[in-house]
């Protein structure tokens, strides 16, 4: 059965809490909710409880996902009569087409993981054999949510993995293919590999992890991203005039978005 319109999409996984309004019916994949209004919306209505739960974006970085916790975003109680009686039409887009904002991703080039990092594997292979749990250092693991972290273990040096790094997920139950990035100093687990550049900071990172997750769904059912799979992953970033990837405008284009100082 299709669902029916006049309803609002919510992303809760990938890129989580898009909303869209969808005037007709229709079907969904997976990682969507929709909504339906308990009482007669108009459009213009149903399209300002989208960008309220649109500006929630920014507290669901690092793969958490909003399957839990969309039922407790606070929004007003009543759409604003300015906004009622605003002319669809006179909804005001620039900041969103501005030459700033605009992503020309038809200029953009493929670059493979291997060319744009320096691969390395983590180091634990047991944690429950290996580490004593503590307070000093985090544990990640195969885990997509709270950005892989499992729980907090005594630093030992052995199994160190160092900061500033993506980690990629290569195996583990609805977690292989995910990305995330590595702030800290952390030990992570032997199904995880770690890339490092140069340039990589945490606002470049989170645009390459958003594209990389584009790619999770090649991995689902068993399939491992790790070895020359990982190598061989491209994805398609903002180039240089000599070819190189643009870190500088990665680092710019998230920094441009709302709420990015909360990063």
């Amino acid at each position: 059965m299709p669902i029916p319109g006049n309803t609002l999409t919510v992303a809760v996984g990938g890129s989580v809490l898009s909303t869209f309004l969808q005037p007709y019916n229709y079907y969904s994949g997976r990682d969507l909710y929709f909504l339906t209004p308990k009482k007669d919306m108009t459009e213009r209505e149903l399209i300002y409880y989208s960008i309220c739960l649109k500006r929630n974006k920014y507290k669901y970085n690092y793969g958490r996902q909003a399957n839990k916790t969309l039922k407790d975003i606070l929004v007003p109680e009543d759409v604003p009569e300015r906004f009622k009686n605003l002319k669809i039409d006179n909804l005001d887009t620039k900041s969103l087409n501005s030459p700033e904002r605009m992503l020309h991703h038809e200029d953009w080039q493929w670059f493979k993981l291997s060319d744009l990092f320096t691969l390395e594997r983590g180091k634990c292979g047991s944690a429950e054999k290996l580490l004593e749990k503590g307070n000093e250092i985090s544990y990640v693991g195969a885990k997509k949510e709270d950005n892989g972290f499992m729980y907090k273990v005594v630093r030992d040096e052995n199994y160190v993995t160092k900061s500033n790094c993506i980690v990629f997920i290569g195996d583990g139950q609805g977690s292989v293919g995910y990305s995330t990035y590595q702030e800290a100093d952390f030990i992570g687990s032997t199904t995880l590999s770690m890339g490092r550049n140069d340039n990589l900071n945490k606002y470049n990172a989170i645009f390459i992890i958003t594209l990389l997750d584009k790619e999770r769904f090649k991995y689902s059912f068993g399939r491992k991203w790790n070895g020359e799979k990982l190598k061989n992953t491209k994805i398609k970033l903002p180039a240089n005039k000599d070819g190189s990837p643009d870190w500088q405008f990665m680092e710019d284009y998230i920094k441009s978005l709302p709420y990015s100082a909360s990063i």
